[in-house]
């Protein structure tokens, strides 16, 4: 049955979705051979009703077990691997990636949901701290939950990065109000329905749908949290919404990931890195490297090699395996990457291979694209791409390469391909970015996902994965107890007296190192 079919027969993914407006979005697959059902709009009475639906889950969410929840994430891995075909295959039709790239979703999700089965009851437990006056005070924070998430998720990883912030916050004991993009909705309706498969009490999370200026404004005005992973001018225009809420956010927004290339690195380890770093999803990634600068003694020959090595990349826009990279998602992020290839070339940069778009492969199809001669007054010398277009700099030194590296707004990843741990290390603290691979691109620091990630600078602010993106769910509460004499003054005592007590107490304290 086709998609087309199934919504016509009332598709039971659409369920998941709040949404009366009576309006429908159809989005275009980047594969000429499949379609994509239309998915109806929600509109501000949604989100209201959405939120409120989250709210009443909360209440009896945030008081389950944590070995329920531990279950939960338990089944949704083996359920994502079983289940792994169909979701390949709605993740291609929707993104137009390679089927190994769409794999790698799928890969980073039950690793994400292993991780917090096993971690985040240890994470967000209570406890102890040393209290005022040692002995006589008692001091322990517990972990709060937050209330109702709003998750905005992005098109590129629309299966991943659909859930694996949600699955923080709902392991934290919050409730989720789920805004996919319009273009990858079916993708984050079989995320869904897979958590609801695993025992996911109803209303935990709800899906609304529709576009950023007012659903998920909408969204924004009334959750107690939001986290956003998208494009930097959006993430402003987030940030300024929930500071006049006083309310917390998470924002992984834009990149201009450098590759640094020492004089010392192995040319094959270079080429598997590079080329992995720089077109994976058809660089449709945050954590894209989009410039590679390389020590001048091998600039020449190290660019040589990869410029033939990208020739070689096979493309495709089928559903299934058998090339290395996929299409550009969207006929308007194609025309924006052409423009930003058009406008290199007429400020003097050179196109060493690619350049153009392959329509007798798909329609969206842009070939792999290699550029040189890139100076710092280029708009694509600092602007991001958002795609499989990368420029070769010769550097004189390293810091010169840091100094080139460090030359942006942005600092979301970079990455460093030499035989020198040691000097790895000094250059990897001497990056300002929240992510630094070393004889990698970005899977190792992506896939790491017991450590947390995210961005300095216009790469956004707070972490996923790891403890810290669990704990940016929660609120810190303190709870103290007192035992014997209380620490505060009591009114009517001698004030000299109880001063004179307060520094013979601290003195004692220092005295027996208790602070």
């Amino acid at each position: 049955m086709s998609l087309q079919s199934a919504v016509m027969q009332n598709n039971p993914l659409l369920h998941h979705i709040i949404a009366t407006s009576g309006d429908q979005h159809q989005a275009l697959s980047p594969i000429p051979t499949e379609a994509v059902a239309p998915i109806p709009l929600s509109d501000d009475s949604d989100v209201k009703n959405a939120i409120a639906r989250s709210r009443s889950a909360f209440e009896s969410w945030s008081y389950t077990s944590m070995s329920e929840r531990e279950k939960v994430m338990r089944k949704l891995q083996k359920l994502i691997m079983r289940q792994r075909h169909e979701l390949l295959d709605i993740i291609q039709r929707e993104t137009g990636k390679a089927r190994a790239h769409a794999l790698e979703e799928l890969v980073h999700a039950v690793m994400t949901a292993r991780f917090l089965e096993k971690n985040a009851a240890s994470v967000i437990r209570s406890r102890g701290r040393n209290g005022a006056i040692p002995v006589t005070t008692k001091a322990s924070v517990n972990h709060m939950p937050i209330g109702v998430v709003g998750v905005i998720a992005p098109w590129n990883y629309p299966f991943s990065l659909a859930l694996i912030d949600a699955l923080a916050a709902i392991m934290a004991g919050n409730s989720v109000v789920l805004k996919p993009d319009v273009q990858t909705t079916w993708t984050a309706l079989h995320a869904v329905r897979l958590l609801e498969q695993a025992g996911l009490p109803e209303g935990v999370i709800s899906v609304v749908t529709g576009e950023g200026p007012t659903v998920g404004k909408a969204l924004v005005e009334q959750a107690d949290y939001i986290c956003f992973t998208g494009s930097t001018e959006t993430g402003r225009i987030i940030a300024q919404q929930v500071g006049e809420r006083l309310i917390n956010a998470s924002l992984e927004l834009g990149g201009k990931n450098p590759m640094i290339v020492c004089a010392d690195a192995n040319l094959d380890r270079f080429l598997e890195v590079a080329l992995s770093a720089c077109f994976t999803s058809s660089g449709q990634l945050c954590v894209s490297t989009e410039r590679i600068y390389i020590a001048r003694e091998i600039f020449d020959e190290f660019k040589n090699a990869f410029v033939e090595r990208v020739k070689n990349i096979t493309l495709g826009s089928h559903l299934g395996w058998g090339y290395d990279m996929g299409s550009i998602t969207s006929k308007e992020h194609l025309e924006r990457i052409e423009s930003a290839v058009r406008q290199a070339q007429s400020e003097g940069a050179v196109v060493e291979c690619g350049g153009k778009v392959r329509t007798d492969i798909g329609p969206l199809v842009y070939e792999p694209t290699v550029l040189t001669n890139v100076n710092r007054t280029m708009e694509i010398s600092h602007k991001e791409v958002f795609g499989p277009v990368v420029y070769l700099t010769p550097f004189d030194s390293i810091d010169d390469a840091i100094k080139m590296s460090n030359d942006t707004a942005y600092g979301l990843s970079a990455s460093i391909i030499t035989r020198d741990m040691r000097a790895a290390g000094d250059i990897a603290a001497r990056l300002d970015c929240g992510s630094v691979n070393i004889n990698e691109g970005f899977a190792a620091t992506f896939g790491s996902v017991e450590a947390p990630m995210g961005g300095m600078g216009q790469s956004g602010s707070g972490r996923r994965q790891g403890p810290e993106g669990i704990l940016r769910f929660t609120e810190a509460q303190t709870v103290a107890v007192q035992r014997g004499g209380v620490v505060s003054r009591k009114f009517g005592d001698n004030d000299k007296r109880w001063g004179r007590i307060m520094v013979l107490k601290i003195r004692l304290m220092r005295g027996l190192k208790l602070r």
